[in-house]
C-alpha cells in the first residue's frame, strides 16, 4: 500500500537520487530550458538574450534545490529561492505577458523533470513502481511551489503598475497644474494621500529615478522628463531642509520651494531657474536659498514666493493696519532703523514709529535681525511701493 500524501513528499525520495542526477545537470539544465520555451508559444518567439538567461538561471536553480531537498523535510522554497521565481513572475507581468504562458511552461518543466529523473535512477538500478509514485508526487508537488511563487510574484506586479499608474496620474495632474480639485484631492485618495496640501519638487538626473521611486516609496511621486525627471514629495519629516540634505547628499538634485499644489508648475519652473545659476553636482541646491537672485533677474515667480513668505507674518491684520507697517518696516530697512529719518519721511510721530516697530517685532522675533531676512523683505517691499514708500498720516 503506498504511503498517506506529505507536505514534503520528496522525504520519500531515495538518497541516490541526487547522486544520480548531479552529474547530468550540466546537460539537463539547458535541455530542460530548451524544452519549456520551445513548447510554450508564448515564449517561443521571443528572442531577447536576457530572457533566455533568465529561464537557463531559473530552471539551474530549481533543480539544484530538487536535488538538495531530497530525503529531507525541508520546505520547498528558501526565501532566496523563492525570490527567483517571484521575480520571474513579475517579469511576465512587466511584459504585459499573461500568467498562463508561465504556468504552460511550469508544467512542462514538471514532465521532463520527472522523465529526466527516473532515467537517471534507471541508468543506476533497476527502479520500482512505488519509487515512481513517490517521485511523481514529490516533483508534482515541488512544481506547485515554484509556480505559486510565480503567480505571487505576477499579481505583486500588477498591483504595483496599477499603483505606479495611478501615482503617474496624480503627478501629471500636479505638474500640469492645471486639475480641478475634486479631481486631485480623488487621485490623491487613490494612492493613499487623503490629504494634499503643500509639496515639494525635487529635480533629478533621469537616472536618479528608479532610486527616488524606491528611496521615497509612498511619500513621493517621480515623473520621467525629457531630460530629468521630477519628484513631488508631500509635505512632512521627509521634506524638512535636514531631512532632504541628507537624502540626497552627493547627488545632482534641485529642491524646490514648499508651496500649495496649485503652485506646482511654478515651483519647478524655479528650481528650473535655479539649476541654471549653481551647480548642482556636489549636492542639493535649495531654490529657498537663490529667490532674491532668481527675483534680481526678473523670475516673477520667486518674488511671489517671498511675497508670500515674508509677509505672511501679517495676514490677519486689517488692511490699513498691514499697509502702516509695511510702509513703516520698509522705511526702517532703507534708512538702518533711523527712527528720525523714518518719522520725517512719513510724516508721523516718533512715537508713532516706535509704535509700529514693536509690533513688527511682536509679528517678526530675530527675525528682524536676519541679514538675509531683511534683504528679502526689502526685495518684496520695493516690489510692492517702488523706491519710496507712500505718505502716512498719523494714524495707527
Amino acid at each position: 500500500m503506498s504511503a498517506p500524501l506529505s507536505a514534503t513528499p520528496w522525504r520519500r525520495l531515495p538518497a541516490d537520487l541526487a547522486t544520480a542526477m548531479r552529474p547530468h545537470l550540466p546537460a539537463t539544465v539547458p535541455a530542460v530550458a530548451v524544452a519549456v520555451t520551445e513548447a510554450t508559444p508564448a515564449f517561443a518567439t521571443v528572442t531577447d538574450e536576457k530572457f533566455r538567461r533568465d529561464v537557463h538561471t531559473a530552471v539551474q536553480v530549481a533543480l539544484d534545490r530538487f536535488l538538495d531537498l531530497v530525503g529531507t523535510d525541508e520546505p520547498a522554497l528558501p526565501p532566496r529561492i523563492r525570490e527567483v521565481f517571484v521575480a520571474l513572475g513579475a517579469a511576465e507581468a512587466r511584459e504585459d505577458r499573461g500568467p498562463e504562458a508561465l504556468l504552460a511552461a511550469l508544467r512542462m518543466a514538471a514532465r521532463v523533470l520527472l522523465r529526466t529523473a527516473s532515467q537517471s535512477l534507471a541508468r543506476l538500478r533497476s527502479v520500482d513502481t512505488e519509487e515512481l509514485i513517490d517521485l511523481s508526487d514529490a516533483v508534482s508537488a515541488y512544481v506547485a511551489e515554484l509556480a505559486a511563487a510565480s503567480t505571487d510574484g505576477y499579481a505583486l506586479q500588477v498591483r504595483e503598475q496599477a499603483g505606479e499608474d495611478r501615482r503617474r496620474h496624480l503627478a501629471e495632474l500636479l505638474l500640469r497644474g492645471d486639475g480641478m480639485a475634486d479631481a486631485v484631492a480623488a487621485a490623491a485618495a487613490r494612492i493613499g494621500w487623503p490629504e494634499l496640501n503643500t509639496v515639494v519638487p525635487v529635480l533629478l538626473p533621469l537616472e536618479q529615478a528608479r532610486d527616488a521611486r524606491f528611496r521615497f516609496g509612498a511619500d513621493g511621486l517621480v515623473v520621467e522628463r525629457g531630460r530629468d525627471a521630477v519628484l513631488v514629495l508631500r509635505a512632512g519629516p521627509r521634506t524638512t531642509r535636514a531631512a532632504l540634505s541628507t537624502a540626497l547628499a552627493g547627488r545632482w538634485a534641485v529642491v524646490g520651494p514648499a508651496l500649495a499644489w496649485p503652485q506646482i508648475p511654478a515651483a519647478v519652473r524655479l528650481a528650473e531657474q535655479a539649476a541654471g545659476l549653481v551647480d548642482p553636482h556636489a549636492g542639493p541646491v535649495f531654490v529657498d536659498d537663490h529667490l532674491v537672485s532668481l527675483t534680481l533677474r526678473g523670475e516673477p515667480g520667486a518674488l511671489a514666493v517671498l511675497t508670500e513668505r515674508r509677509l505672511a507674518p501679517l495676514h490677519d491684520l486689517r488692511p490699513a493696519q498691514r499697509d502702516n507697517l509695511l510702509v513703516t518696516l520698509h522705511s526702517w530697512l532703507r534708512h538702518w532703523g533711523a527712527r528720525a529719518e523714518i518719522s520725517a519721511e512719513l510724516f508721523v510721530h516718533p512715537q508713532t514709529v516706535s509704535y509700529r516697530l514693536k509690533r513688527l517685532r511682536d509679528r517678526y522675533g530675530g527675525d528682524l535681525d536676519d541679514p538675509a531676512v531683511r534683504l528679502e523683505l526689502l526685495v518684496v517691499l520695493a516690489g510692492l511701493f517702488g523706491t519710496h514708500p507712500p505718505q502716512q498720516d498719523a494714524g495707527r
